[in-house]
């Protein structure tokens, strides 16, 4: 017992050195405010607000530490009332993520049987902190061979799926985003003639639709809660993708987002570059090393 206290009692500083050091490698700001801002402040904003989207890249281990004390933050300023919906997870997927959360099954076949991502490490933080405190887990996104099905087939393809695959999908037909997303859309794959030589943006709107159902489902099952919405960044950007599909499936939920960085201008940032992609944007330091 003495032993494990030393070392306990040793390794504290370092821990808090390495939390306060790596403070120095994030910047929070506000859009609205104008200002650079804090955890704590976002998780009082949520005060007014249902869901708070966080728009991560994917291999950024800042952001992903950032998302992680988010939750915490969400979690012990709203105890009781918070979910976790997560793209890292599909629908068809639910019930060994809800296993795994119950303490039924072991971690090895959890992250076997829900298809945990590579980078599951990354989002583990998460998924414990939710079991230890009970916290309700979405599995949000679209099964991988619906997407798939889609990007060679198109969207229509989906109607001939029985009821049971239907059942991990939100109601048919999707709608396809124009305007906005779709020209972000476009600029991102390379041009129209990419595009246009696939079904991929119909793919993009399965996601979307999907996510955003299945928050809504989350939303409504859950009265009061706040909800946590981890997805990758282009996902949620200016409200728009799984944001604005979640506004069709309930129109009068309040949402929040955060855009996250990893930005080569970190030391010296222009915020009017971003301003209009979140309502907080946070920026981190490039140099840090990713997770893949």
């Amino acid at each position: 017992m003495k032993l494990s206290l030393s070392i306990i009692l040793f390794l504290l500083p370092l821990y808090i050195l390495a939390q306060d050091s790596l403070s120095t490698h994030y910047k929070i700001y506000s859009a609205s405010k104008q200002k650079i801002v804090t955890l704590d402040e976002i998780a009082a904003d949520m005060t007014k607000a249902d869901v708070l989207f966080f728009g991560e890249e994917h291999n950024d281990s800042t952001g992903h530490y950032l998302e992680q004390a988010m939750f915490k933050k969400l979690a012990d300023k709203y105890p009781g009332t918070v979910a976790l919906s997560m793209e890292m997870f599909e629908t068809d997927c639910q019930i060994p993520l809800n296993e795994y959360l119950a303490g039924f099954i072991r971690e090895k076949n959890f992250i076997t049987e829900a298809r945990a991502w590579k980078n599951y490490k990354d989002y583990r933080p998460m998924i414990e902190l939710a079991k230890a405190n009970h916290i309700p887990v979405t599995a949000a996104n679209a099964p991988a061979r619906y997407v798939n099905m889609t990007n060679r087939l198109g969207l229509t393809s989906l109607q001939q799926l029985d009821a049971t695959g239907k059942a991990f999908l939100p109601p048919l037909p999707i709608d396809t985003a124009t305007g906005i997303y779709y020209d972000k859309f476009v600029e991102v794959m390379g041009g129209h003639e990419a595009v246009n030589k696939s079904k991929v943006f119909q793919a993009q709107n399965l996601w979307d639709a999907t996510m955003g159902y299945n928050i809504a489902k989350t939303y409504k099952a859950h009265h009061g809660f706040k909800i946590f919405q981890v997805n990758g960044g282009f996902h949620s950007e200016e409200k728009l993708g799984t944001a604005a599909q979640l506004k069709k499936y309930a129109p009068n939920i309040r949402i929040l987002n955060i855009a996250a960085y990893a930005d080569d201008n970190f030391a010296n940032p222009d915020w009017s570059k971003f301003t209009a992609k979140g309502d907080y944007i946070i920026l981190t330091d490039p140099k840090l090393p990713k997770t893949f």
